[in-house]
């Protein structure tokens, strides 16, 4: 199982100039040998990109995304994290996606396909990260 980040799926969909090779490349290489999962607050994520339910559960369908809940591990993880997220200073009042996506991650001891490596790499020291190289 690897947990495809937002930003990789936006990357596809948007047909970002900068990134778009790099995670249809991922995509395609880590669908033979991963099942690659989105969890609730990728989906809520994504749909921003959709007029419709069924449009995003077509695209979902189409990438061979499986949709996965959290577990309550995750959640209390993600609310830990975001504990220390703040007294290192953290100014959001919210917790943040990264945090929900980085604890599904641990939890289920699997990887995360991302470009964004910062909140991932601080918090969640034991996630193996599927990066583009010098990513930060």
């Amino acid at each position: 199982m690897l947990i495809v980040d937002t930003n990789v799926l936006i990357d596809v969909l948007q047909n970002d100039e900068q990134w778009v090779d790099w995670s249809i490349g991922q995509l395609r290489a880590q669908s033979k040998v991963h099942e690659l999962v989105i969890n609730p607050v990728i989906y809520a994520e994504l749909s921003l990109m959709f007029e419709s339910i069924d449009a995003l559960e077509a695209t979902v369908e189409r990438m061979e995304l499986r949709f996965q809940e959290l577990p309550r591990a995750a959640l209390f993880l993600a609310g830990k994290a975001f504990v220390r997220y703040r007294r290192d200073g953290g100014k959001k009042q919210n917790v943040l996606s990264d945090f929900f996506i980085g604890a599904h991650a641990a939890v289920q001891r699997c990887g995360i396909l991302t470009r964004d490596v910062r909140r991932y790499r601080a918090y969640f020291p034991t996630v193996d990260l599927l990066t583009p190289v010098g990513a930060s």
